[in-house]
């Protein structure tokens, strides 16, 4: 079983009917782009919790703690 094709046959565009359109003739919703963000703006870095300083002190004895006790 074969199956033709055919060129497919799109209608000339009419340039007066173009311009009289309202989405050429009027700025419409997608007209521009938008804004340009900088990537430093997108980012917002902040610590997760506050730092706790006692906890971060190193203990000499810490492991016998851990394993020992």
């Amino acid at each position: 079983m074969t199956h033709g094709t055919q060129p497919r046959q799109t209608p000339p565009e009419d340039p007066e009917a173009a311009s009289s359109s309202p989405a050429v003739s009027s700025p419409g919703r997608f007209s521009r782009l938008p804004e340009r963000i900088r990537p430093e703006d997108t980012v917002e870095t902040k610590p997760a919790t506050v730092p706790d300083p006692a906890r971060d002190t190193y203990n000499p004895d810490e492991w016998l703690i851990r394993y020992c006790g």
